[in-house]
C-alpha cells in the first residue's frame, strides 16, 4: 500500500521520535538516510509507506529467524488471539506447558526445565539468578566484548565499559576474561565462582567465532571445578549458525541454556532458559522467588511453538548454512581482493560479520546499502564491523543480488580510499 502523504508522514513521525522519544535516535536515522516508515513485511522484503522494497540483512538483529511475517507463525499466534491473549498466572497455561515439553525435547542433551520472560536480557537475568540459586555462589565470569544485555545483572556480564560505566557500581562478584581464552578462564575461576556465561559466537562484539574446541574445553573445565556453564544463545540460537543451537557443533551441553529474539519467529517477545533438572531443586521448593507477569503468555507461546516447528520442518538451520557459504565465499574473495577496505571476514551459518579497515568504510558502506535498499547494520561493540544476518528463510535469488551490491560497494570504497 503507497500513502500519497507518505513524505509527510515520515516527518511527522521522526519529529515525534525527537520530541516524544529519543533525539538522538532522530538525528541518527536522519544521518544514515533511514527517514522513513516501515510499513509491511513478508519473508526478506520490508516495505515502506512509499511502496520502496528493503530487503532485509540485519534480520531484526536475529529476531526474523523464520522472517517476516511467517504464515504458519501468523496463524497460530491468530488463532490464539482468538482464544486468550494473555494468562490469569492462576489456571493452568496449556501453551506454555506445550513449549516447555518442545524445548525440552530439541535442545541438547538433558536440559529440561524452562522460564520464559519476554526478551534476551530477561534471560540472562533468570540464568545468573538461577546459578547463584543452585550453586549459593557468587562469582560470575564472563568475556571481554561480550553482550548479554543491558539491564543491571545483564549488563554486570557485558562487556563493553560504554554501556557499563554509566551506571556504575553494577553487580559484584563478575569478571571478565579474553573471549576464546579457555585457559583464562580456568585461572580466574575461585571458591566462589558460580558460573561462566559465554556466547558461543561473540555478535555485538563484531561476529566473533572462538578457536575450534573452546565451548568443550570451557565445559571440560567447568565440570572439573564444579562450576556452571550457560550458554547465551540468545542470537545463536534457532539455527542462526547452521545448527539449531550453535553448542551442537562441538557436541556440548550447557547447564542452562538461554534464548529470545527467533524464539518469537518474529511475532511476539519470548525469552526463556533452559536448565539441567538437577538445577531446579530451589526453583521447586519456591516456585515464587523469579516469576514474570508477561513471561510464557499464551501468545507468545503460541509463537514460539509455531516458530521451532517451522525452523525444524523447513530445515531451516541447513538453509542458513548453505546461504551463508555463499555470502562467505564472496566476502573472502572480496578481503583477498580489496584488503585496503575489508580487514577481516567471520561468521558461521547466517551469523556473519565484515570487518573494514577503518571506520569510515564501514559507514559507507551503511550509506551505500541504504542507497540500495538494503538493511543492515554495525554491531554494538565494534563499529568497524558491518553484520549479516538476514533472515534464514532469504532466498537464493536474493543472497545473489544483495552479494552484487556488496561487491559494488567494495569496489567503489577502494576507489574512495583517499576520501574516507
Amino acid at each position: 500500500m503507497v500513502h500519497t502523504d507518505a513524505t509527510l508522514m515520515a516527518e511527522e513521525i521522526i519529529e515525534k521520535y525527537e520530541r516524544y522519544l529519543n533525539p538522538g535516535l532522530s538525528r541518527l536515522f536522519r544521518y544514515m538516510g533511514l527517514a522513513t516508515v516501515e510499513w509491511e513485511a513478508r519473508g526478506s522484503t520490508v516495505t515502506d509507506i512509499k511502496g520502496d522494497q528493503y530487503l532485509d540483512l540485519l534480520g531484526g538483529y536475529g529476531m526474523f529467524g523464520a522472517g517476516h511475517s511467517h504464515p504458519k507463525i501468523v496463524e497460530a499466534v491468530k488463532n490464539q488471539l482468538d482464544r486468550m491473549a494473555m494468562p490469569t498466572k492462576i489456571l493452568l497455561n496449556k501453551p506454555m506447558a506445550d513449549l516447555a515439553e518442545l524445548l525440552a525435547e530439541v535442545t541438547p542433551g538433558d536440559l529440561q526445565y524452562s522460564f520464559f520472560g519476554n526478551s534476551g536480557t530477561e534471560a540472562v537475568e533468570a540464568a545468573l539468578k538461577l546459578a547463584k540459586l543452585a550453586t549459593k555462589k557468587q562469582g560470575i565470569i564472563s568475556t571481554q566484548g561480550a553482550f548479554h544485555g543491558k539491564t543491571l545483572g545483564a549488563l554486570s556480564a557485558t562487556g563493553r565499559e560504554l554501556f557499563r560505566n554509566p551506571f556504575l557500581p553494577l553487580l559484584p562478584g563478575f569478571k571478565h576474561v579474553a573471549y576464546g581464552d579457555a585457559q583464562a578462564v580456568r585461572e580466574a575461576i575461585d571458591d566462589d565462582t558460580a558460573a561462566v556465561i559465554v556466547e558461543p559466537i561473540q555478535g555485538e562484539g563484531g561476529v566473533i567465532v572462538p578457536p575450534p574446541g573452546y565451548l568443550r574445553e570451557l565445559r571440560e573445565i567447568c565440570d572439573a571445578f564444579g562450576v556452571l556453564l550457560i550458554a547465551d544463545e540468545v542470537q545463536t540460537g534457532m539455527g542462526r549458525t547452521g545448527k539449531l543451537f550453535a553448542v551442537e557443533h562441538e557436541g556440548v551441553v550447557p547447564d542452562i541454556l538461554c534464548l529470545a529474539k527467533a524464539l518469537g519467529g518474529g511475532i511476539m517477545p519470548i525469552g526463556a532458559i533452559v536448565a539441567r533438572p538437577h538445577l531446579w531443586q530451589g526453583m521447586s521448593e519456591s516456585p515464587f522467588l523469579h516469576t514474570s507477569t508477561f513471561g510464557g503468555n499464551p501468545l507468545a507461546c503460541a509463537a514460539a511453538i509455531a516458530a521451532i516447528k517451522v525452523t525444524v520442518e523447513e530445515n531451516l538451520s541447513s538453509k542458513a548454512e548453505a546461504m551463508g557459504n555463499k555470502f562467505l565465499q564472496s566476502f573472502h574473495a572480496a578481503r583477498e581482493k580489496y584488503p585496503e577496505v575489508v580487514a577481516a571476514v567471520r561468521g558461521k551459518g547466517l551469523l556473519i560479520g565484515i570487518e573494514f579497515a577503518d571506520a569510515g568504510y564501514a559507514g559507507y558502506a551503511i550509506a551505500e546499502l541504504v542507497n540500495n535498499k538494503v538493511l543492515a547494520a554495525y554491531t554494538l561493540n565494534n563499529p568497524k564491523v558491518i553484520r549479516v544476518e538476514p533472515p534464514l528463510v532469504i532466498t537464493e535469488e536474493e543472497v545473489a543480488s544483495a552479494i552484487s551490491i556488496w561487491e559494488k560497494i567494495f569496489a567503489q570504497a577502494s576507489e574512495m580510499k583517499d576520501d574516507i
